[in-house]
């Protein structure tokens, strides 16, 4: 029977082409502006608040997008400063990963119907467990995002190459910094539920920097890494579903480090032959 017959799988395949879209344009300029920082403190933060969320009776995904967009911007805020201290930072997240296993702790121990795995899935994604309401929504949230980030694409790639000439140009540098790391923030808490908060980094990061490598020109690189987020995470339903004990998420991750890896292949170029006479 084919792939395209089972209502999950094409829950999944609406879902994670408009996740994998979105967060191709976003991780392009997550990787322009070195923020890629921002992507691996999302991924530490995406657990905890999606697991404060259970434990408290909420749905898991108002804790996914309070605390993503809350620690993108609070990152912004903080510019510079946050970048300054690794030990720090290492025990900040250390810690807040802690607090996301006692969430997970509370939320399974007290409630009598909670669901033992939900770590599990915050961690590695449940994308094939999407409902088709769940699937519109996420499809929903990413066009916006997409749209969004495509709104902002021209000033904030003039600001991420030269900001102080952006500023001097009247660019409002700042709130534009904002409003992409709230963005990207959503992006985040949506891409989760595709391949969980521990991979979520992969998908920011590998096709943009694949897409910085192949091309030199900021708009097609832009567009080649939302194309080629929407081809891996394709690869990785794909993967996911002819070989079931392999988590989709996995197959994406993969398919989008051997995209990378494969930028750095240097083929041999062709010799042309000399004639003689």
């Amino acid at each position: 029977m084919s792939a395209f017959a089972h209502p999950f799988f094409l829950h999944a395949l609406l879902a994670g082409t408009a996740i994998a879209a979105a967060a191709g344009l976003a991780g392009y300029f997550l990787v322009l502006r070195a923020q890629v920082f921002t992507g691996d403190a999302l991924s530490h933060t995406a657990f905890t608040g999606a697991l404060a969320a259970l434990a408290i009776g909420w749905d898991l995904r108002i804790g996914l997008f309070a605390t993503t967009i809350g620690v993108a911007v609070l990152l912004g805020f903080l510019g510079r400063r946050g970048r300054s201290d690794d030990v720090a930072i290492g025990g900040v997240f250390s810690w807040i990963l802690g607090l996301g296993v006692f969430f997970l702790t509370l939320y399974t121990t007290t409630r009598s119907t909670a669901n033992g795995g939900a770590g599990v899935s915050v961690l590695f994604g449940s994308i094939f467990g999407l409902s088709a309401s769940s699937a519109w929504t996420a499809v929903g949230v990413a066009v916006v995002l997409c749209v969004a980030l495509l709104a902002v694409a021209r000033p904030l790639l003039f600001a991420s190459v030269d900001e102080s000439v952006a500023a001097a140009r009247g660019v409002p540098v700042r709130a534009l910094s904002l409003v992409f790391l709230a963005l990207v923030g959503a992006c985040a808490a949506e891409a989760t539920q595709a391949v969980g908060s521990l991979l979520l980094l992969g998908l920011l990061a590998a096709p943009a920097g694949a897409a910085q490598r192949l091309t030199d020109s900021p708009y097609r690189a832009l567009g080649l890494s939302a194309a080629l987020a929407v081809a891996e995470m394709w690869a990785g339903l794909a993967v996911g579903y002819v070989v079931p004990n392999v988590p989709p998420s996995f197959g994406v991750i993969a398919a989008g480090a051997l995209v990378y890896g494969l930028t750095f292949v240097r083929l041999p170029r062709p010799t042309r032959a000399l004639s003689v006479g």
